[in-house]
């Protein structure tokens, strides 16, 4: 997949533009979709499947103290548009100057002008232009009088629920990851590269692996969770702590991610895993000392081994 950052002179080099537009934040199962349409209508019509988005969200120049944490990285969503079948992503910065024009100028100096689109996916909550007062079906009006198709994906349901980023970060608000995982299509996750952190862990006799992550992430809520992390090739068990640490920590500050890998012998300190959201297993909280958290982490990770059980007889 190739990556652009600017839109101009990109019809010189894809004569033939088959374009979705979108956040596309946590690429869940409705975005998904949407994808697979825009993949199959390109090939049905000889064209490139392209996706245009911006970076960073419009509502972290628009409204920068209201903007959403994202579900993904950008380098993650990359992957999975990659993986999903678009060959050109662009992803444009967003600027004051592209949020003034009108739906109609989006229309005629972007889509039309500059990108000269054959067809155009989008979603049924799609706006665009001037403070969002574009909507899907203004696209298709648009469309039918400078000359391209738009198609209007509708919703995607889960349970009678409509499937979208904010009820995915909702439920990771209050720590359901399982739930999350239902609408997203994977497990939630975290990637990032283990750096060194205070050795608690490690003279507890659980060694952790602390691993950095982006500021602007959203880490699901504070407490205890089992875990699948990625090393490399292989993928281990393990119980990680999302929080404060707040037996050892008195301040408050920006909740971190740590990891006890159950079954790894080895350095990681300047590795990057990922640590995949299996289920929480209890909120964060104070211990009296750390005999007592000790006996709660043997209770944690018995817990862990169990779904490590019933996984290796195919019951999960």
């Amino acid at each position: 997949m190739e990556v652009y950052d600017d839109f101009r002179g990109l019809k010189e080099r894809y004569p033939s533009i088959v374009l979705s537009l979108g956040n596309f934040d946590g690429v869940h199962l409705g975005h998904r979709r949407l994808i697979r349409e825009l993949v199959r209508i390109a090939g049905e019509v000889g064209a490139t499947p392209v996706v245009f988005t911006f970076d960073p969200h419009p509502a972290a120049v628009l409204s920068p103290n209201h903007a959403p944490p994202l579900l993904l990285t950008r380098e993650a969503k990359e992957r999975f548009l990659e993986l999903l079948g678009v060959q050109v992503l662009l992803c444009v910065p967003f600027t004051v100057e592209l949020a003034r024009l009108s739906p109609e100028d989006f229309v005629r100096q972007v889509l039309c002008r500059e990108l000269a689109v054959r067809e155009v996916i989008v979603g049924y909550n799609f706006t665009f232009g001037h403070r969002g007062a574009g909507k899907a079906g203004d696209l298709q009006r648009y469309g039918a009088r400078y000359g391209f198709g738009v198609h209007i994906v509708p919703p995607v349901e889960i349970e009678g629920q409509v499937v979208s980023s904010t009820l995915i970060r909702n439920l990771l608000g209050t720590g359901d990851v399982e739930r999350a995982r239902r609408y997203l299509g994977y497990s939630p996750f975290v990637e990032g590269r283990v750096i060194t952190g205070d050795q608690r862990g490690r003279v507890l006799g659980f060694p952790t692996a602390n691993v950095a992550v982006p500021e602007n992430l959203l880490l699901p809520a504070n407490g205890v969770y089992a875990v699948r992390v990625r090393i490399g090739d292989d993928v281990f068990w393990g119980v990680a702590n999302v929080g404060t640490r707040p037996t050892f920590v008195a301040d408050r500050q920006r909740p971190g991610v740590e990891v006890h890998v159950l079954d790894f012998t080895g350095d990681l300190y300047g590795r990057s895993i990922k640590v995949m959201f299996v289920q929480r297993l209890r909120s964060e909280r104070r211990f009296k000392d750390p005999a007592e958290l000790i006996v709660q982490i043997h209770r944690d990770i018995g817990r862990v081994r169990a779904m490590e059980h019933k996984n290796a007889e195919g019951s999960i």
